[in-house]
Formats: structure tokens, C-alpha cells, sequence
């Protein structure tokens, strides 16, 4: 085996890299997209300064992200911005990507999803949902 210089070792060690990451991103573009479902969920709680809730209804979408049919999640929060347009009132948000219709429809009525409803419903006062497919 040849001895690597140091010059090599770094070029090799930066495209070994640069692929690991770019391979998540080429998997998810490779995906056919007129398929893909985008299911998201925004929370008002019923006490949005309570850390405590916020943390438990995290928790709890943490926990729900294990269903299998989920294929890409994000737990937000408002961001900040101020223009007309934004609507910052909500408390979290849960943003979902689903490999098609019928792996959402699937998780709505999971075990996990069910038992989230149960053991968070309490923490929200209000919940809204934008479901999304591709237009083109």
C-alpha cells in the first residue's frame, strides 16, 4: 500500500466528506416529487409561556417522529421576523415529509400518532394544518 502524503490525505478525507453529505440531499432529489405529501402542523398552547409545555409538547413530537412512515421531520418555533405577511402566534410548529399520500394517511391513524393526540392534546388551545402536494 502506498504511503499517502499529507495532500492527498486531506483531498481524499474533503471528497469523502463533501459526498457523505451531498447523498441525503441526492437521495431526497432522486425521490419522484409529485409524490411527495408535506404535512404541517401549527400549536397555539393554551399557555405559551410556560417553558414546561413547550418542552413537553417537543417531547412529544420527538416521540411521534418514530413512525415509520415519516421520512424527513422539523420542530420549529417562531421565527424572527416582522413583516406583514408573517403570522408569528403560534407556538410550535411540525413540519413532516411523507414519501406519498397513503404513508400520511397511514400515520394519522399510527398507534404513536394516536397516543400523541391523548397525552399532548391537553398543552394546545388551538391546531391548524397545511397539507401540500406537488402543483406541478
Amino acid at each position: 500500500m502506498s504511503k499517502l502524503s499529507r495532500r492527498n490525505f486531506v483531498s481524499k478525507s474533503s471528497l469523502v466528506a463533501a459526498a457523505a453529505l451531498a447523498t441525503p440531499a441526492m437521495a431526497l432529489a432522486a425521490q419522484d416529487d409529485k409524490d411527495i405529501f408535506i404535512h404541517h402542523v401549527y400549536f397555539w398552547l393554551k399557555n405559551p409561556e410556560s417553558a414546561e409545555d413547550k418542552k413537553k409538547l417537543i417531547e412529544g413530537l420527538q416521540k411521534l417522529s418514530t413512525v415509520k412512515t415519516i421520512q424527513k421531520f422539523y420542530i420549529g418555533k417562531p421565527a424572527d421576523t416582522n413583516r406583514d405577511v408573517i403570522d408569528r402566534s403560534y407556538s410550535i410548529s411540525w413540519m413532516l415529509m411523507f414519501k406519498n399520500k397513503a404513508d400520511q394517511d397511514s400515520y394519522q391513524v399510527d398507534p404513536i400518532h394516536l397516543n400523541f393526540v391523548k397525552e399532548c392534546s391537553s398543552l394546545w388551545q388551538k391546531v391548524i394544518v397545511y397539507d401540500s402536494v406537488s402543483a406541478v
